[in-house]
């Protein structure tokens, strides 16, 4: 077989192959894998089941409704029940509970926190308009006065203004035109607003919400909501994070420049196997110094914890991951983790491809180096616009030497008409591509082209596993 590095012409060739026998060959037992999981189905049903037990208390609950008046009110009250219930879900989502992180995947509670809130900060607004109308209505006021009345005579209405406002505000700062101008920590920073938000509306629902003021099972049962959804985000955000870094006692062990804006960062501790970190996931790194201590970015492991140790690679692009060059060695970490599905337990067939864009070879590399796998079953396909912007070169041709995988580098650039992942260039690389279990990494464009490219070859949906790491 000829094996030729993959660069930027009109027909790839297939990836460098170490010859047998180079190294151990540990093989993949069938017997091992996981069965599909249900947990995303699971968790939606459970959401949007309580979503429509919401609506259909607040109907049953509502003896009539008389008139435009009635009705928008009516609406205003049925919109601002589905706004606090998404809030209490959106606190869930996040709450980096580890069961969800692993069997549904950190990306898609990501997603799925960011379309929750674009419901969420619509349903507020609706709340306010339609409440705002309907009272006018029936007060048969104008609604710059009626709006006066409302924030100054009715309980706790100031607050919940001063609340609605502040998700609006974060929203917008959600909004993807405004995402691409925001660095992630200043993006993280004004996200914190949303638990103040939370917590100024909250006395709000039981102040005027008619479904509470005459019922302490309500009461009761919203109260728990939202106690059990803080508690989940006190105990894992927090506590958890704390404990296990008085625990582990990690530092800096050494900083290293991989290439031009490419530094790695290795770790040391006490008890480090305890953490159970797999090939794949991520931690969310705060280094304690004086410029970054206020900041927790997440970085996926780029060496396998089993065997390697813990280290992480980035890419130098904003002025958190600058900083990570001039680290001393012997500064103390707090680390959150480890998080994500993107790890072995996904793995379904016997043939495994990884394909990975720039940076997001991290994880890769970690799996790259971990999953067992017969010869010639394992392949690691790396996109990068030019040579120097391969990272981790050196070690992923030894990797490949010693465990007799494929290792191949599409390299150049789509504006100079190279563009290696599309169905039939992707079946070239790898003849047997339907019989392969593919894990994606990279950034959001090219993990998207992959994955239309692999279901257009026909590689099915649930054998394709990606993780995107986009804020």
């Amino acid at each position: 077989m000829a094996i030729t590095d993959l660069e930027a012409r009109p027909t790839p060739q297939m990836p460098r192959q170490a010859a047998p026998g180079t190294g151990p060959q540990p093989a993949w037992a069938p017997g091992r894998q996981l069965p599909v999981s249900a947990a995303p189905l699971l968790v939606l049903t459970l959401m949007w089941g309580g979503a429509a037990s919401t609506v259909a208390w607040w109907w049953l609950s509502t003896a009539s409704v008389h008139g435009l008046a009635g009705w928008l009110i009516g609406a205003g009250r049925v919109t601002g029940l589905g706004a606090g219930y998404a809030m209490a879900v959106l606190l869930i989502l996040m709450a980096r509970i580890p069961w969800l992180d692993r069997a549904v995947g950190t990306d898609r509670l990501v997603r799925w926190h960011a379309m929750g809130g674009r419901y969420a900060v619509s349903l507020v607004v609706a709340h306010a308009a339609l409440i705002l109308w309907g009272y006018s209505v029936s007060a048969h006021a104008n609604p710059v006065e009626q709006a006066k009345t409302l924030l100054l005579s009715y309980p706790d209405v100031l607050m919940a203004t001063v609340a609605g406002a502040l998700l609006v505000a974060v929203g917008i700062s959600s909004a993807r035109a405004a995402r691409r101008r925001l660095q992630y920590e200043t993006w993280h920073l004004l996200h914190l607003y949303t638990y103040l938000a939370i917590a100024l509306s909250f006395s709000h629902t039981f102040a005027t919400g008619e479904q509470f003021t005459s019922s302490a099972p309500a009461r009761w049962a919203w109260s728990g909501l939202y106690l059990g959804a803080a508690g989940a985000v006190v105990w894992f955000r927090f506590l958890v994070p704390i404990v296990q870094s008085l625990r582990h006692r990690l530092t800096v062990a050494a900083v290293r420049l991989e290439g031009p804006g490419l530094v790695s960062i290795y770790f040391s501790g006490k008890n480090l196997h305890r953490l159970d970190a797999q090939a794949g996931q991520f931690f969310r790194w705060r280094f304690l110094t004086k410029d970054l201590w206020w900041a927790a970015n997440p970085y996926s492991l780029s060496l396998d914890p089993a065997t390697e140790g813990l280290r992480i690679t980035v890419k130098v692009e904003g002025r958190h991951s600058e900083a990570l060059m001039r680290l001393a060695p012997g500064t103390r970490v707090f680390a959150e983790g480890p998080a994500g599905g993107l790890t072995a337990a996904r793995r379904r067939r016997r043939k495994v491809l990884l394909i990975a864009g720039g940076v997001g070879v991290t994880p890769l590399r970690a799996m790259f180096a971990s999953l067992p796998a017969d010869y010639g079953d394992l392949t690691l396909l790396v996109r990068a616009a030019s040579w120097p912007e391969v990272p981790l070169r050196a070690e992923l041709d030894a990797i490949a030497r010693r465990r007799g995988a494929r290792v191949g580098y599409l390299v150049g650039r789509r504006a100079q008409g190279y563009d290696p992942l599309h169905a039939s260039a992707l079946q070239q690389l790898v003849p047997d591509l339907r019989d392969h279990d593919v894990f994606l990494c990279g950034p959001e464009g090219m993990t998207a082209a992959a994955h239309a490219a692999l279901r257009q070859a026909g590689v099915p949906r649930r054998r394709i596993h990606t993780e995107s790491f986009a804020f």
